[in-house]
């Protein structure tokens, strides 16, 4: 049974187990340039924010509270954050600690750093600057440790561990702290400022469910279509990991012959893939208000404290906002890395569905804890590691070709369509070398040249 909601990103609830420095000095380092700025409508124009589908909007203001307009600012002021970041990251290097968007309509962006005499070219940004002690490098490596951990420890009460980038800290979500104690020692973590928060919430994957269209696994378990992919000539969508395994059938919404599932990976992630017959056609298309379609054009990664919308066909469409990435989460069946925590409600029948920042692929569901009439918590597996995993394409409204790779972010490689593109990233374009601003799969119109939103000639 899914328990009753407990918000899991209330920073007021969090102890900290070992000594957490939240600020400070940081080590001595070069102040870095403010980078060039990017215009707003750019940013917009590149994501589609500036024409947000319509039923992302009407969702946004009821979820959100926002009034009227709001919304379709607050997607524009989104989508420019994101490139703002992207450039900070790419200037403060080491440095950089994170970066999030605050403010219930503004969607203000905030960028950490290890060094204090960074912020004045964080500010030349338009951005917050906040100045903390650890890197976000430091606080991955904690979390690495903590996940190493979890493979040889029992973690049923301490089922969710994150990198909290607003407070600058590495959290593990227990039932009791007692349990958090034993996690953060096993993994030699004590002195490493890890938080902790206590909760009875036990996510769980949410099987039995569907996001998005309704399908079946060999005939009776219903999961969610999340988005539609193709790989070489192939049709077919990606959906959650927990819903079904390699060879599994499906039927659809209509109970008639679907395909197979692909490739399926689960714990460890959460992610799959099913081909479909030729009954079925791959579109950019998902289910939103009132079963109204509304179209996905990329998947450039939202930042934290970014909105999302969900699509289940148990509880329709909800929005909230996103709570953090690279969270594990302990389910009953394994542990799960690397997923994304909401404040978006789902309940079982929700799974696998697509999440959606503006017209931005985000990921489909994987588990949570509460539910869309007393409130809840939900987990996504991000779409950019399934499409790069299994070397799909996302089928998006504009045509878009070319192979998908995976791509060591330190090393320069030619750009090509269908690469899916770590923040960060540097490739060669036209003979020029260009880096990445935000996580992404690139798409044949979004060449480095032509969209300073995505990247930044070197």
């Amino acid at each position: 049974m899914l328990g009753r909601h407990t918000a899991l990103g209330r920073r007021a609830a969090l102890t900290t187990v070992g000594t957490l420095v939240l600020t400070g000095a940081g080590t001595a380092a070069t102040a870095a340039p403010p980078p060039a700025p990017v215009p707003a409508s750019v940013a917009a124009q590149t994501l589609g924010a500036d024409r947000p589908p319509a039923a992302v909007v009407r969702a946004m203001e009821r979820d959100l509270n926002l009034k009227p307009g709001q919304a379709a600012e607050r997607l524009v002021n989104e989508a420019e954050a994101g490139v703002r970041a992207g450039r900070l990251r790419n200037a403060l290097g080491e440095r950089f600690a994170g970066a999030w968007l605050q403010g219930a309509t503004s969607a203000e962006l905030a960028v950490a750093t290890t060094h204090a005499d960074d912020v004045s070219a964080i500010k030349a940004q338009g951005a917050k600057a906040v100045v903390v002690k650890r890197a976000l490098s430091d606080l991955k490596t904690v979390k690495e440790r903590l996940d190493k951990a979890a493979a040889r420890v029992d973690t049923r009460d301490t089922p969710v561990w994150y990198v909290d980038v607003p407070t600058n800290r590495v959290v593990v979500q227990a039932v009791k702290e007692a349990a958090a104690t034993d996690f953060i020692k096993a993994a030699g973590v004590q002195n490493k400022g890890v938080g902790v928060h206590v909760s009875a919430a036990r996510p769980r994957p949410l099987a039995d469910l569907v996001g998005g269209e309704a399908y079946y696994i060999e005939g009776s378990a219903r999961c969610s279509i999340g988005f539609s992919v193709t790989k070489d000539t192939q049709q077919g969508f990606a959906s959650a990991g927990h819903c079904g395994d390699a060879d599994d059938s499906t039927t659809g919404f209509n109970m008639a012959e679907q395909g197979t599932f692909e490739a399926s990976t689960f714990p460890g992630k959460d992610m799959s893939w099913v081909s479909v017959n030729s009954d079925w056609t791959a579109t950019p298309d998902v289910k939103g208000e009132g079963g109204q379609r509304t179209q996905v054009t990329g998947s450039v990664q939202a930042l934290v404290g970014a909105s999302i919308c969900r699509s289940g066909s148990t509880t329709g469409w909800h929005c909230g906002t996103i709570e953090q990435h690279d969270t594990s989460v302990s389910y009953s069946q394994g542990t799960v890395d690397g997923v994304t925590e909401t404040t978006v409600c789902a309940e079982p029948g929700d799974s696998g569905g697509p999440y959606v920042s503006g017209s931005q692929a985000q990921g489909v569901t994987s588990g949570g804890s509460g539910d869309c009439t007393d409130g809840g918590t939900t987990f996504y597996q991000p779409i950019n590691p399934i499409l790069s995993d299994f070397g799909l394409i996302l089928k998006t409204a504009a045509a878009q070709g070319g192979t998908p790779a995976p791509q060591d972010p330190g090393t320069p490689v030619n750009w090509a369509a269908g690469r899916v593109f770590e923040a960060g990233a540097t490739v060669t374009y036209g003979g020029v070398r260009y880096q990445c601003l935000q996580t992404h799969q690139a798409q044949g119109r979004w060449s480095p040249s032509a969209t300073p939103a995505l990247w930044q000639r070197l």
